[in-house]
């Protein structure tokens, strides 16, 4: 086998190390080596959450490969989290102010479907993942805290208070509550037994040796201008069986602690974070995951995404022009770059995907390094090909389509079949692809076609050799219209650039375009002679074909 160069191999050898490291010194818990990923049900889980899974899957695949064993991936949704504000994209707002402070779990369903805000959001989140066919174990906060599978860390925390919170208190800031102290952090935030809110709880004293704790509720606080005001209320309650959850920082180490988790993924705004965490679960007794951090999706402003501003390209927008493979091949490139989704993305995408499927097709060794190789995991397991060898490209259909000015598919086809005979034998990936194309020249080509016909000499004079070339029998094949077209240009003493801008906006409408000779070759000489006539008009196609 060839060397793994590919990234997910170098996050799988992380995973590996760490397991290694715990076996060595008897410390591991778990038989099975755990990949988790996160998901916070405060919004509609969306292409950040896709991303996550996927990239996590990824190295899961990777980590198979590597060491012949396989590994379980654990979906973890944070419902116990209190509800900090209210999502910019989900009806009855009203009604959640009133809940504000309170556990996701607790807050009823504003959509009126399930049994609580969470309960919707955790039923979107494994439909989500169902439907892309991630295999995955789904895990709630509610259930681990209720359920007790969390008490024993609970406790152990409770044993490790002043350690814990001698790694967390440094790290914040002056003022952490109405009073601007600090040191009443606590990595405890007890559930009001009387008003249900989780955020206006302050934790007074700790007894570790009874696994309890006293709270007051006595920490309100405005959200917008809305008044969030605390109970009042005061008890000593143990920290067990959900009657307390742990901050964020805590909570991800109170899983890696519990789960025994060997690789988890975040974003590059919560490295702090999953150090810290890793601090923790050292100061608890464990080994925390290995990680590997991303960067984040950017909004046409570049904005990061969020869940609950609700922007940014998503992936139901993606699909309706290119395919989830296309998205997929987009999210593997360079995960710790930052990536905008622009819709001009999508075609380009879909052409570097098949492009890899070709590649994939004719490799031996070094396909195990090749992006398919993880994209489509399931299909090769399943012993089914994914190789891609029509050579017909979404560009070349985009072009096609845009000269064409159709929307019959079978006519489409007709040009591909002459251009590639054996593209039949894809027609299943092609019939998708020009489906989109369709709508991506609808949607995205159409509003902004601007035919210019040009008026310069030198241009006509290109065009005059052009033509005289598509004329001559000799000349055919993609390779050599190209340089004739080439040719045409360079020897009327046009720059190159201008030369084929002139082309793109003469017969597409376009700044950019298609390779020509490519295209030509798809199109027919006979057909791109008469689109020239039209385009020209008659005055200037006589001067050209003279």
């Amino acid at each position: 086998m060839s060397d793994l160069k590919a990234w997910p191999y170098q996050a799988a050898q992380d995973a590996i190390d760490k397991v290694e490291r715990e076996t060595a010194s008897g410390q591991r818990k778990r038989e099975a080596v755990l990949f988790e990923t996160g998901y916070g049900p405060s919004g509609l889980p969306h292409i950040g959450t896709f991303a996550e899974v996927a990239r996590t899957t990824w190295v899961r695949y990777a980590y198979e490969q590597m060491t012949g064993k396989s590994a379980q991936l654990f979906a973890f949704s944070d419902d116990m989290d209190g509800l900090r504000a209210v999502p910019d994209n989900i009806p009855n707002t009203e009604m959640l102010q009133k809940h504000l402070g309170k556990p996701l779990c607790e807050i009823p369903d504003p959509f009126g479907e399930e049994e609580s805000f969470s309960g919707y959001m955790n039923a979107k989140l494994r439909r989500f993942l169902d439907h892309f066919g991630f295999d995955y174990e789904f895990k709630s906060s509610k259930d681990q805290y209720r359920g007790g599978v969390f008490n024993h860390g609970l406790l152990r925390i409770l044993e490790k208070y002043d350690d814990v919170r001698g790694i967390i208190l440094p790290t914040l800031g002056q003022k952490r509550d109405d009073e601007g102290d600090k040191s009443a952090w606590s990595p405890f935030m007890p559930v009001c037994t009387n008003c249900g809110k989780v955020y206006t709880t302050r934790v007074e004293e700790v007894y570790p040796a009874d696994g309890e704790l006293t709270y007051s509720c006595s920490n309100g606080f405005d959200f917008k201008g809305i008044q969030v005001p605390a109970c009042g209320h005061r008890e000593r309650i143990p920290v067990t069986d959900g009657r307390v959850k742990v901050g964020w920082k805590v909570d991800w180490a109170l899983r890696w602690y519990v789960f025994g988790v060997d690789f988890e993924m975040y974003g590059k705004d919560l490295i702090e974070s999953a150090n810290l965490s890793s601090e923790i679960v050292k100061v608890l007794g464990g080994e925390p995951p290995a990680g590997f951090f991303y960067e984040m999706f950017l909004d046409e402003n570049g904005q990061k995404i969020s869940k609950s501003k609700g922007n940014g390209l998503e992936i139901d927008e993606w699909l309706k022009y290119g395919p989830l493979e296309s998205l997929s091949w987009f999210i593997y490139q360079n995960p710790i770059k930052a990536k905008k989704l622009y819709f001009d993305m999508i075609p380009k995408s879909v052409d570097d995907y098949l492009s890899d499927r070709e590649k994939f097709g004719q490799e031996s060794e070094d396909r195990v390094n090749n992006p398919i190789f993880f994209l489509e995991q399931p299909a090769i397991r399943r012993g089914e090909s994914v190789q891609y060898s029509a050579g017909v490209s979404y560009s070349m259909l985009l072009n096609l389509v845009n000269v064409l000015n159709t929307d019959d598919s079978e006519i489409v086809w007709d040009y591909i079949l002459r251009y590639a005979p054996s593209a039949d034998s894809d027609r299943k990936t092609i019939d998708d692809m020009i489906d989109r194309a369709l709508q991506f020249y609808r949607d995205f080509i159409v509003p902004t076609k601007v035919y210019e016909v040009p008026e310069d000499e030198a241009a006509l004079e290109a065009l005059g050799a052009l033509v005289a070339a598509l004329r001559n029998p000799e000349i055919q094949g993609a390779e050599a219209l190209q340089s004739a077209t080439y040719s045409a240009g360079k020897e009327a003493g046009m720059k190159l650039g201008v030369w084929f801008a002139t082309m793109y906006k003469l017969l597409l409408g376009q700044e950019r375009g298609p390779r020509l000779g490519t295209f030509i070759d798809l199109y027919g000489k006979e057909e791109t002679l008469r689109l020239l006539e039209e385009k020209l008009g008659p005055e200037k196609w006589a001067k050209v074909s003279a």
